[in-house]
């Protein structure tokens, strides 16, 4: 790879001063690290996977009328072109094609960490014992989280032809480690 871990998480520092959207990245990163080993290639694919969801907003904070313009520049400047091109499709209304499983996977991920992240705030045990059921439900109930775009979740689910209770799975799973970083382990720590 031409942009190490380590540049990354530097760029996303410089760029991205605010937490909110810090642990977003963090989130995003979790979740897509898991999905190389679902829909990617495993340990050849975690590092790039995990790269692209670190980066995905990180222009987002300082620049959003150019969001993910700058982001994707630096990106293949760098000489990270697939990663660049994930980004630059990572919504749908921008009309970029999906040509890779990286692509469709930052696309499922993306929205649906930050709906379980919303999830888990409104919960006691926060993202302890929250199941694929509980979220879809959530997911109904528009008023709730309304900014996150479930046609987005939808699409990308759909192109990486997974099952979308499996999907979820996948997305609490990975966020569970990271439960008292992202604040959602819930009250006293994460005891179910």
């Amino acid at each position: 790879m031409a942009v190490s871990y380590d540049d990354a998480e530097q760029l996303l520092h410089d760029w991205t001063p605010g937490t909110a959207l810090r642990n977003h990245a963090r989130a995003v990163e979790a979740v897509m690290r898991r999905a190389a080993h679902r829909y990617g290639n495993g340990p050849d694919d975690e590092t790039a996977w995990a790269i692209t969801g670190l980066l995905h907003d990180a222009d987002y904070e300082q620049w959003p009328d150019e969001h993910p313009k700058r982001v994707v520049a630096w990106l293949i400047e760098h000489g990270e072109p697939a990663i660049a091109h994930a980004v630059s499709a990572h919504s749908t209304r921008w009309g970029v094609s999906y040509d890779s499983a990286l692509d469709k996977a930052l696309l499922a991920c993306d929205e649906l960490a930050g709906f379980v992240v919303a999830c888990c705030l409104v919960r006691p045990n926060g993202i302890h014992g929250l199941k694929p059921s509980s979220v879809k439900k959530k997911l109904k109930d528009r008023s709730f989280a309304a900014k996150v775009d479930r046609d987005e979740i939808n699409a990308g689910v759909t192109m990486l032809g997974a099952s979308f209770d499996d999907h979820i799975q996948l997305v609490i799973d990975a966020l569970t480690p990271l439960a008292p970083a992202l604040g959602i382990a819930g009250q006293g720590g994460g005891a179910a």
